[in-house]
């Protein structure tokens, strides 16, 4: 694997407990949750964060779920979100494609292409307000609106989160928020 140079922990807050703008709330849980994401990696070896102690989810790595968090967010901020014409890293025939570690991903790289994906998720829908509908189309879900994706990214980040405190514990028995 590449670049074994360890993932840092970043310094994070607690959003505005006086919340007077629904939008200014939602980005900073995110990004409460997104700094938590990555502090759940920081520190491990590639091969700890890529390691797959459930026998039932041999998919279900530290590693993966970055990666997945990547792909999620990329979808639904920036695609559907904002209409930008990107990439989409769920494309091809593997469901799964965005939680299986290649020999390059390694913690820094996922982080460095997650936190990469931040800046474009905010670009992607700046000037809009949580009521606005989604730029970008799907055929399954008609008038999505910046709030229900901020909230579904919201739910999406802390179910995987909570996933990634058990594998951390299990790689190296750090336990914690």
């Amino acid at each position: 694997m590449m670049n074994s140079t360890p993932v840092g922990k970043i310094d994070r807050e607690w959003p505005e407990t006086f919340a007077t703008d629904e939008l200014r709330l939602k980005w900073e849980f995110l990004t409460f949750l997104r700094i938590t994401a990555v502090n759940k990696i920081a520190g491990l070896t590639p091969e700890q964060a890529a390691g797959a102690p459930l026998a039932s989810s041999p998919l279900t790595t530290l590693t993966g779920i970055v990666k997945h968090l990547t792909a999620v967010e990329r979808y639904w901020i920036s695609i559907i979100g904002g209409g930008v014409d990107l990439p989409n890293l769920w494309a091809g025939p593997d469901p799964e494609i965005d939680f299986r570690v290649t020999e390059t991903d390694t913690p820094t790289t996922v982080v460095e292409n997650y936190r990469a994906e931040w800046k474009l998720s905010e670009r992607a829908i700046k000037g809009m307000y949580v009521s606005d509908k989604a730029r970008g189309q799907r055929s399954d879900r008609k008038d999505v609106t910046i709030r229900w994706i901020l909230t579904h990214l919201i739910q999406e980040t802390a179910r995987h989160v909570g996933h990634m405190d058990i594998l951390r514990e299990m790689a190296d028995g750090e336990r914690g928020e």
